[in-house]
């Protein structure tokens, strides 16, 4: 995948010229073309004083001292402290939203360079192999800028200004410098055209192979002032649409690519040939038969038939001649097909002067020994003989008798049967198996494998004899050689060597042979080509080369034994020796090799065998050619016309001449019948299709009639065509292009190829991109809320003849601070059971209430009820002043006081016996119990006093003052309001003065001693510091006051029902959405689910804005947990039904299940969000709906109260996850959790509700039940002692081991991409259950960092080799293994250092991550095997897994060192900084089928101090982190908060980060320890340093 590299992010120009991109902060889509995210998650709803919705908005901020100055009113009833409703900090989102716009502004600017840059980044770092070589070739000395040409090449130029010229010049002579004279001609000249307003035209240097095109770029782009680019098929080009080729064409103007590149430029008609003023044929002479430099000319060129509209060319090469034919015809015919003139230089003495020759030399070496099988070779032979995977080794090994010598031969047995190599034999013997047409029995290749293992045990025991230089076990060929070499290399020189061989296991026998016999100044390295080999060989990455080169300039090597790869291709050094000790082939291979030796006095030396006339006339054949070729050119006239070869041309042209042609009428597109196999073999390509299936491809079947061919290809069943049948013809070859062709054709009529001959389908990769832009929504949208159950509504309208109990009382009745009753809420029908919850009845005193229910019900009577209604319309207006109408057919609920002596074991009691009738008929026959001045003081103590003239004032009596008088001053220790002169006037302090000058007041009234009682309400949430340490003491006369009937016992019950009935509602309203959606759940994890206590409540660990205290448990554990769950429950149903499609397809359905946008569409659909708990207690929506409020706060109202709440679309996504996760929690079995899916997913690839349905859904495949073979039985046991499991498909566990590189057709298994799919989400699951259930109060941002260590590659990886499992990868890159070992015994030698510490794993270097897919694809076989049974994968992670994390203490600072988390904890720890945000959004690609890129920047006090870019938000927050914490690592807290302007009130603590990175310091650095003064004088130091640091770094 495409990378941007740290370089390119610096010195971005803004972006004038393109929109604003919508975007959304952290990490949100910018898909959406509403109104930005910025203004819905910020502007609608959040602001209560702008959101006449918001109940917040309407909040009373009033504390209860100044609620007692307020005038008396009777509508004052209201009076409950509600403060805590009130948002903590009322600036946070005001801050937001000035930092969303900033952000917003920035972006702007930041998008339009990534979307400029995003194809770029694809164009120069296609892989992370290619992004190394780009590096490697700047550094090269060879990319040096040339300003002072030869005058040969100066004469070559002339020429070639004025027509099309070949030049033929010797391998080093400076053919690029002449292209690069003719390329700044061709662009002065396109640049003059331009200014005339003619058409433009560019430039194009084409090369043969993607190691030129590195190459000559990086010599252009040294001696170019203008933009150029390079382009090579491993780019993924063949995506690219026009619009992207005429981007790249339009801004530059030479491109460098492989041919094969133009060519399809110019079949799409991308491009076309007279938008072209320049072709360069780099290594002309390939420009024949089918090449792509033949077909450019052929199909597009010579059809221009405006000679003006031609481009001009340009060929280069060291010899017209590639092969063993006549120089003179083969440079005709070159001519001829490039329709250009052969030139070279007109005196070649000025080329010998400038460019030196070596001197050339035969070494003859004695007659070689005929071939001959060694002791070892006769021993393999006679036993393994018959082995057809070996046959070729045994060839090679009887040909090196001769050629290398015996010691040669026999080590070649040990490179073919090594652990690696016999590894590949061993899968050439079971592809040759597997793609036999006979039905051969496995036992056959049980043997072969077997006799191949005991091949490679007898090697492994052989006793090798040392090479003997005397001659015994070496050629005369090698002998001569060393001689030669020890003599060249005796002492320290400069001499630089190349030896030319012809097979690559003679260039590792040669090495590995002087690496014993060298002399000490030889210094032998080996440059090979990178294309496969055959059993035994070796290759080299195309880094690998250049890395060789380079050692190989600075002198690191002194001698390189090389293949052909060292003749054609890459820039060698120039060294002063050139070896041929296998001769060539052709002349071109000559001239090639002879032109490395380009020092002065440099030799070239031909090796011989004495008395052997073939190697005798190669020598001169190759000499005659090359003189051949000089007089050639020499004799050609410098004026002289293409005369003849138009002809030859022509008949070239006449052979393709009943060749159809195809040219779209739209765009231009081309299709001949050469074409035709590569856009047919692309769509076939696009098609979905198993990994497995290696027939998924196009079928050519041929048949012959009346002595012509035809063809007939088949597509694949997956394809909209299934066949089309070609022409008749006389060649195989062409009847094949004809039937490509009539396909092709077909295709493009029914719109399955574009206009441009791409095809129309991609592998689904739209929808892919649409899903990953629907995981980062954060829109806000206002919705109604639900305040009250339906259970109320529904049961109300009619007088009820039984009635159900549900008694609330104390777990700790103590706690509340004076005595009381419980009260039972009486409804119609049966509530559930409401689990309990903790109250904060006072300062430090805790206790759950308790919710009982009867199990009986009660008969009523009317008389029945009436006292029941009587008794609650009390307590509402006693005690809250508030009076409902008498409507008992519209009451929701009724209150009634229970028995003191109740007792929760008395649950099955009759509940008749349960009630305290006598208080409930006292209250309703009494509505106030009069004062007279004869009541008994006795009567007066432990009553409920209420205040007539403010409904805020309540009281309990405690006792009278008989020493007090009503005219006596208040005493001091009283609780103080604006009339303190007399008792009785503090008694009637709320009562107007004219009220008070017309009452006559008792002057013998006692004085009672009261307690005020606080209306704080909400008992749900802890005591703030405000209502702490409150004076209660009130001293009353009792004539100014009502006395309550109600016992004070039920009063300090009811006091604490207002949050009782709004928890259970709650309750009641998470417990409907459940049945809305089908689902059994625990009421408590149903509102658990249902709850979001605070604006950003999904952000952890972030500053909570306007948190709803006492709101309980969030939803965000559950999400987690939920989230995991749903996960693995799409990914086992995807993999169930969709067992044709690849991972990649897995990953497209599983994401458009579980992404955002369908969860809460789902949810939308549903009407979900009306159930979301998202405010705390409310003093005004408690009260029951259905009677009408006569008097009190808010009689004035017409209709119920309704409510809205402002929720983020990710928010209700969210909980759709938090109710997967409190259906799991729920029950002991995962069903539940299987139907909560299958409902909010609502699709049909996810459609079990059950977790037995999904082993239904799967089909056992082929694969898995066919025979196993004697190697996977094997393989199976090993595996069962190690994980004590029987498997009964070994072929199943098979796949598990099998890495994608692995040829499907050696075994008929399918790689364990698709069961890596499966066991990634199934250890993902059962990792997050062992940290959910071991540390429930962990949250969610500490569970995820610590999970990650559980699921690291480097940890999975480490349990891959501890139990032995990296031995069974077969996989077919010699990488891989080389990579896998290096681990391995990393990874051992950490453990045995480790002294049994269960961490070691967290010490090694970054593991292969074919290791840890391993283990997962295992867990995903194992599940499979055991029918899915979830349990396997639990015992597995315990016998396996759950050792290492016993203690997570010990990952604390692996979790800490995650970038994102690391830098929160620095900047809010050390530093106290809680003014910082990291934030992103997306870019949305522009290649099709691209990813968009994510953008993210850290903000710190309103500035973006680092960014990031990657293809997802939470990689682009890592990626910006990481940038961060390079800038402030080093800094004390002091140094922080002088550079950013930091003056946030956040503690600083002495938190240390990862040691040696300097956050250390500001742990040390603790202010409280300092002298102030020297404080401020250290601080105004260093910010002095600082500032002249910064003016120093301005440029």
């Amino acid at each position: 995948m495409a990378r941007f590299a740290l370089e390119e992010l610096k010195g971005l120009r803004p972006a004038e010229n393109l929109p604003t991109m919508q975007h959304t902060p952290e990490g949100a889509s910018t898909a959406s073309k509403e109104p930005t995210a910025v203004q819905l998650s910020m502007l609608q709803g959040h602001n209560g004083a702008n959101s006449p919705n918001d109940h917040k908005s309407r909040t009373n901020l009033l504390g209860v001292m100044d609620e007692l100055e307020q005038e008396p009113s009777p509508s004052a009833s209201d009076s409950e402290d509600e403060h805590n409703v009130t948002p903590r900090t009322l600036n946070i989102s005001e801050r937001r939203k000035a930092q969303n716009s900033k952000f917003s502004a920035w972006l702007s600017k930041r998008t339009a360079k990534i979307t400029d840059d995003e194809v770029q980044a694809v164009v120069e770092n296609a892989n992370e192999e290619n992004l190394s070589i780009r590096s490697l070739m700047a550094k090269s000395e060879s990319n040096v800028i040339i300003t002072d040409p030869r005058e040969y090449q100066l004469e070559l130029f002339e020429k070639a200004k004025k027509q099309n010229t070949i030049a033929v010049l010797d391998t080093g002579s400076g053919k690029t410098l002449i292209a690069v004279l003719l390329l700044k001609h061709m662009i002065d000249q396109e640049l003059e055209d331009r200014a005339m307003g003619k058409k433009r035209r560019i430039s194009f240097f084409l090369v043969d192979c993607v190691t030129l095109v590195f190459q000559q770029f990086a010599v252009l782009e040294c001696n170019l002032d203008q933009k150029i680019e390079r382009f090579c098929g491993e780019m993924g080009c063949d995506l690219w649409i026009k619009e992207t080729w005429a981007k790249y064409f339009a801004e530059n103007e030479v491109i460098v690519c492989t041919a094969e590149i133009l060519n399809q430029c110019l079949m799409h008609s991308f491009i076309s040939i007279d938008d072209i003023n320049l072709l360069i044929f780099d290594e002309a002479h390939h420009t024949k038969k089918n090449h792509a430099y033949a077909r450019i000319i052929k199909d597009y060129y010579i059809t221009q038939v405006d000679p003006v509209k031609r481009p001009k060319i340009f060929g280069m090469t060291a010899s017209p001649v590639d092969a063993r034919e006549d120089v003179v015809k083969a440079a005709k015919e070159l001519e001829a097909m490039l329709h250009s003139q052969i030139a070279t230089a007109s005196d070649l003495s000025l080329l010998r002067m400038s460019i030196s020759r070596p001197d050339e030399s035969l070494a003859v070496y004695d007659r070689l020994a005929f071939p001959y099988d060694t002791t070892l070779c006769s021993s393999l032979k006679a036993k393994f003989g018959d082995l057809g995977a070996l046959a070729k080794c045994f060839r090679n090994a009887r040909e090196a008798t001769s050629q290398l010598g015996e010691w040669c031969a026999d080590h070649l047995w040990r490179f073919v049967l090594d652990e690696e190599q016999a590894l590949k034999v061993e899968r050439k013997i079971e592809r040759k198996f597997n793609r036999d047409v006979g039905n051969r029995p496995i036992e056959m290749l049980d043997s072969e494998l077997a006799q191949l293992k005991e091949a490679k045990e007898m090697v492994k025991k052989w006793t090798f004899a040392n090479p003997d230089v005397s001659g015994n076990n070496l050629s005369p060929k090698v002998l001569l050689l060393h001689q030669y070499l020890r003599l060249i290399f005796e002492k320290p020189s400069n001499t630089k060597c190349i030896i030319f061989v012809k097979h690559r296991y003679t260039a590792r026998l040669l090495a590995q042979l002087f690496s014993r016999i060298g002399t000490p100044n030889l210094r032998l390295d080996l440059l090979i080509g990178s294309r496969s080999g055959d059993v035994g060989d070796i290759s080299f990455s195309f880094r690998q080369q250049i890395l060789t080169l380079m050692k190989f300039r600075k002198g690191d090597s002194n001698c390189l034994v090389a293949t052909s790869i060292a003749e054609e291709g890459l820039d060698i050094p120039d060294c002063n020796l050139v070896v041929r000790f296998d001769l060539y082939d052709t002349l071109i291979q000559y001239i090639q090799s002879r032109g490395r030796a380009r020092h002065a006095n440099s030799k070239y030396m031909h090796m011989v065998e004495k008395d052997n006339g073939m190697h005798l006339q190669a020598v001169k054949d190759v000499r005659q050619g090359e003189a051949i070729m000089r007089t050639f050119c020499e004799a050609l006239p410098a004026d002289r016309l293409l005369q003849g070869n138009d002809y030859k041309l022509e008949t070239e042209l006449v052979k393709e001449k009943s060749h159809r042609k195809y040219v779209d009428p739209e765009s231009g597109a081309t299709l001949t019948y050469a074409s035709s196999l590569v856009v047919l073999a692309h769509f076939v390509g696009c098609l979905p299709h198993r990994d497995e299936d290696f027939t998924h491809k196009a079928t050519y079947c041929m048949s012959a009639t009346n002595k012509k061919f035809v063809c007939e290809v088949i597509l694949p069943e997956s394809s909209p065509i299934h066949s089309a049948t070609g022409r008749p013809s006389s060649r195989k070859a062409i009847a094949r292009r004809s039937a490509a062709f009539e396909a092709c054709l077909l295709l493009r009529q029914s719109d399955h190829l574009d206009k441009n001959l791409i095809p129309t389908y991609h592998k689904s990769l739209p929808q892919m991109r649409n899903a990953h832009l629907a995981l980062n929504m954060n829109k806000a949208h206002s919705y109604n809320m639900k305040i009250k159950p339906s259970i109320w509504e529904k049961t109300r309208g009619s007088l009820p003849s039984e009635l159900f109990l549900t008694i609330l009382s104390l777990e700790r009745p103590e706690n509340l601070g004076r005595p009381c009753q419980p009260l039972a809420l009486l409804t119609r029908t049966q509530l559930p059971e409401i689990p309990p919850f903790p109250l904060h009845l006072q300062v430090g005193q805790v206790s759950q209430l308790l919710c009982t229910s009867i199990l009986t019900s009660l008969n009523v009577s009317g008389r029945t009820l009436t006292e029941l209604n009587d008794f609650t319309l009390r307590i509402y207006y006693d005690i809250f002043n508030k009076t409902f109408e008498v409507n008992e057919p519209q009451m929701s609920y009724w209150l009634a006081p229970i028995i003191s002596s109740w007792e929760t074991s008395r649950k099955c009691d009759p509940p008749d016996q349960l009630i305290d009738w006598a208080v409930l008929a006292h209250v309703s026959q009494n509505p106030e119990i009069p004062w007279t001045i004869d009541m008994p003081h006795a009567e007066l103590i432990d009553r409920y006093l209420v205040d007539k003239w403010h409904g805020g004032n309540r009281f309990y009596s405690l006792e009278i003052k008989p020493d007090l008088k009503p005219s006596h001053p208040v005493p001091e220790d009283a609780a103080k309001t604006k009339t303190m002169d007399s008792i009785i006037n503090y008694t009637t302090s709320h009562l107007f003065k004219n009220t008070k000058q017309k009452v006559k007041w008792e002057d013998d009234q006692p004085v009672i001693m009261a307690q005020k009682i606080l209306h704080r309400l909400n008992l749900l949430d802890e005591i703030t510091e405000k209502e702490k340490g409150v004076n209660t003491i009130a001293y009353l006369c009792p004539q100014p006051l009502k006395i309550s009937v109600l016992p004070t016992t039920v009063v300090a019950m009811a006091y604490i029902f207002p949050p009782c009935i709004h928890r259970i509602e709650d309750y009641l309203i998470a417990l409907e959405a459940c049945d809305l959606l089908g689902l059994v759940v625990q009421p408590a994890l149903a509102l658990e689910a249902m709850t979001k206590d605070s604006d950003n409540t999904d952000e952890h660990r972030s500053e909570q804005i306007h948190l709803q205290r006492g709101m309980g448990k969030n939803y965000e554990r559950l999400e987690f947990i939920g989230d995991c769950f749903l996960k693995m429950a799409t990914s086992i149903s995807v993999f169930c039904k969709s067992p044709e499609e690849n991972e990649y397809d897995y990953h497209v359905k599983r994401m458009l299940m579980i992404c955002n946008k369908n969860l809460f569409n789902t949810a939308t659909f549903l009407k979900l969000q009306e159930y979301i708990r998202s405010t705390s207690f409310s003093r005004r929506t408690w009260y029951p709906q259905g009677i009408k409020l006569l008097a009190g706060r808010g009689h004035n109202k017409t209709g119920e109260d309704t409510a809205r709440h402002p929720l983020g679309d990710k928010t209700i996504a969210d909980v759709c996850e938090a109710l997967i996760g409190a259906s799991l929690l729920s029950h002991d079995n995962m069903d539940m959790a299987v139907k909560a899916v299958t409902t909010l997913v609502s699709n049909p690839n996810h459609d079990v509700t059950q977790w037995n349905d999904y082993y239904s859904l799967y089909s056992l495949p082929r694969y898995q039940t066919s025979q196993p073979t004697a190697s996977q039985l094997n393989l199976a046991m090993q595996v069962e002692r190690v994980d004590k499991y029987h498997f009964r498909y070994p072929r199943l566990l098979r796949s598990a081991f099998i890495h994608p590189s692995y040829p499907f057709a050696e075994e008929k298994i399918p790689c364990y991409q698709r069961l890596e799919f499966l066991g990634d989400a199934l250890l993902d699951t059962a990792s997050i259950s062992f940290l959910f259930h071991r540390y429930p109060d962990k949250d969610p941002q500490w569970l995820t960092e610590h999970k990650m260590a559980m699921v690291s590659n480097k940890f999975l990886a480490a349990v891959a080799v501890k139990l032995g499992f990296h031995k069974h990868l077969r996989s077919n890159g010699a990488i891989i293994e080389s990579q896998n070992r290096e681990y391995v015994q990393d990874l051992e030698e950490v453990e045995k250092d480790a002294n049994g510490a269960r961490d070691y794993w967290t010490l090694t270097k970054t593991a292969p991550k074919a290791l840890s897919d391993i283990v997962e694809s295992y867990i995903g076989a194992l599940f499979v095997d055991s029918e899915f049974r979830y349990g396997e994968v639990e015992r597995f992670f315990n016998e396996h897994i759950k050792w290492f994390f016993e203690d997570m203490n010990i990952y604390d600072t692996f979790a800490n060192n995650h970038p994102t988390t690391y830098l929160h904890n620095l900047l809010s720890l050390s530093f106290g900084c809680t003014n910082y945000r990291i934030m992103a959004s997306e870019v949305p690609a522009i290649i099709p089928g691209g990813l968009p890129t994510a953008i993210a920047a850290v903000m710190i006090h309103d500035e973006i101090v680092a960014e990031g870019t990657a293809s997802s938000g939470k990689n682009a927050k890592v990626k910006a982190s990481s940038q961060a914490l390079k800038l402030l690592q080093k800094l004390a807290p002091f140094e922080y908060r002088h550079i950013y302007k930091c003056n946030c009130e956040g503690k600083e603590q002495d938190w240390v980060g990862k040691a040696g990175d300097g956050v250390g310091m500001a742990g040390q650095l603790k202010r409280g320890n300092w002298d102030e003064r020297e404080d401020d004088l250290l601080r105004a130091k260093i910010a002095k340093g600082v500032e002249m640091t910064q003016r120093m770094e301005v440029p």
